[in-house]
C-alpha cells in the first residue's frame, strides 16, 4: 500500500504519516526503489494514533499507548494510569477555560458597548 492509500484509510494526512515515521511511531517497509510500503498493521497503528491524538493525548502518551497496545501481556493498569493522568490535564484545562469564560463574561456585562471611550474590558486588560 502506498502513502496516499494509507492516508485515505487512516484518515491522516500524508504529512502526518511521514512525521510519525520520522519520530519512530511507525516503521513502514521500503521497496527496492525506496518508496514506503505500508502493511495493514501500519494502517491499524495510524488509525489508533489518529484516535488517540483526537482525544488529546501527547505524542509521548501515544508512544506509550501504542507500545502497550502492541504488548499482549500488558497490564491494563498501565493503560489506565496514562488515561487518568490525561483526564486530569483535561479537567484542569476545562477549569481554566471556565474561569476565563466567567471573567470575560463579567467584563462584557460591565461594558456599555456604546460610543463612549470608557471601556472596562480595556481597563481590566491594562491594569
Amino acid at each position: 500500500m502506498n502513502i496516499s492509500n494509507v492516508a485515505n484509510r487512516s484518515g491522516l494526512p500524508a504529512k502526518t504519516i511521514r512525521y510519525y515515521e520520522e519520530i519512530g511511531l511507525i516503521k513502514p517497509l521500503r521497496d527496492a526503489n525506496g518508496y514506503r510500503v505500508f502493511r495493514d498493521s501500519d494502517v491499524h497503528k495510524l488509525a489508533f494514533l489518529a484516535r488517540a491524538r483526537a482525544l488529546g493525548f501527547t505524542i509521548e502518551n501515544c508512544r506509550a499507548l501504542l507500545a502497550l497496545w502492541e504488548d499482549k501481556s500488558r497490564a491494563s493498569a498501565d493503560v489506565r494510569t496514562i488515561a487518568k493522568d490525561h483526564l486530569k490535564h483535561i479537567e484542569a484545562k476545562i477549569a481554566d477555560l471556565e474561569a476565563m469564560r466567567d471573567t470575560l463574561s463579567d467584563l462584557v456585562q460591565c461594558c456599555a458597548g456604546d460610543a463612549r471611550p470608557d471601556c472596562p474590558i480595556l481597563r481590566s486588560l491594562g491594569g
